[in-house]
Parts: C-alpha cells; sequence; structure tokens
C-alpha cells in the first residue's frame, strides 16, 4: 500500500556465536510481527557483559555466515562501526536513518526482566516497540507482569522455545564436543576453519 511505513526488527546480541536459537526467534518474530525484515546487530562492547572467545569482526563474519541466503535477514555492523554501547542510542540512530520506518526491538526475557537497569530505558520504549521471547523454563507470569509494567510498548512473542545458548555453544566447542545442528553449518564450518572458541 502506498504510504505505507516499512516495518523493521532490530536483533541485538553478542552473537558469540550465533546459533540456530537466534535464526528460530528472528523467523517467528518476521512472521508475528508482519516485519520487511530483521536487522541483526552483534554488539560491539555492551556494558552489561564480557565479551570472550572471539573479537568483533569474527562475530560480524559469523552472523553473516548464519543469515546468508536469507532474504529476510541482513546484518548490520552500526553499534561496532560507530562505538555504540546502549541500546537506546542504537535505537535513535536507526530512526534518523531509517525514515518512515517502525522499529521493533527482538529480545529475550532476561533482557526484558532487567529493562529497568539499560540507560533511558523510558526513552527506548518511546522509539521502539519491545519484542520479547520467551526462553524455556521462563516463569511466564513474571515475564508478563514485567511486560505490563511498561505498558503498551512491550508485547510477548508466543514464539518456539529453543533451549540453546551462545554460552553453551562455547562450553562444547571448548571440550570438543559437536555443535552440530546447534548453530547453522555455515557457522559451524566457519569456527572449524578458523578454530575460534577452541582452548589455546
Amino acid at each position: 500500500m502506498a504510504g505505507a511505513r516499512r516495518q523493521i526488527g532490530v536483533f541485538g546480541g553478542s552473537f558469540n556465536p550465533p546459533h540456530l536459537g537466534h535464526l528460530i526467534i528472528a523467523s517467528e518474530a518476521q512472521w508475528l510481527l508482519g516485519l520487511d525484515q530483521v536487522l541483526f546487530v552483534p554488539a560491539g562492547d555492551p556494558p552489561h557483559k564480557l565479551i570472550a572467545g572471539a573479537t568483533a569482526a569474527d562475530r560480524v563474519r559469523l552472523t553473516r555466515a548464519a543469515v546468508a541466503g536469507e532474504p529476510r535477514f541482513a546484518v548490520s555492523t552500526l553499534e561496532i562501526d560507530s562505538g555504540l554501547r546502549f541500546t537506546v542510542d542504537t535505537i535513535a540512530v536507526l530512526r534518523d536513518t531509517l525514515p518512515q520506518t517502525d522499529l521493533h526491538f527482538i529480545a529475550g526475557s532476561d533482557s526484558l526482566l532487567t529493562l529497568h537497569t539499560w540507560r533511558q530505558p523510558e526513552r527506548l520504549l518511546s522509539l521502539c516497540r519491545f519484542a520479547v521471547a520467551l526462553r524455556p523454563h521462563d516463569d511466564e507470569e513474571a515475564v508478563q507482569a514485567a511486560a505490563n509494567r511498561w505498558g503498551a510498548a512491550v508485547g510477548i512473542l508466543p514464539s518456539v522455545q529453543v533451549g540453546i545458548s551462545s554460552t553453551n555453544v562455547r562450553e562444547r566447542l571448548r571440550a570438543g564436543r559437536p555443535v552440530r545442528f546447534l548453530v547453522p553449518d555455515t557457522v559451524e564450518l566457519l569456527i572449524s576453519e578458523k578454530g575460534w572458541y577452541r582452548e589455546r
């Protein structure tokens, strides 16, 4: 329809490494929210966690490998290239550079539960909607209560819950255990070629 606003999902994270759970969440969000595209935005230096095991450039390369061939997904290096550390700043820049666009920030329930510790959470929710993916073993009532506290700008995605984490993938790699069917084949091949996450 002429003049319709584009709907873009913004999926931030360390992606250290990206795994099938990330792709499933992105795919479900794209379908449920009617998104035109999901932008994967690897973090450069997030204030809430220490990133170990791969450089920013490595994680971008892995994320690009993970989404290769999927036209609904793209990778943005905005945070890494610009040195942005806070989600509110990233979303503000995207709002400026993507006119006639509604932004939907895709996050796990852990992000919602700690949202009060983020920089300017009220401003963040004025710039985008928060689309929250439930995780296995979540207390769904607690997550819904947290969503209700923030109001209409936060919604819970009734998506597939996959119990895969980047931490677990890294632990398996360090132990020499297989990660096939946990990460995309392209990611597994790149990690194997480069020797990332193995014990030095």
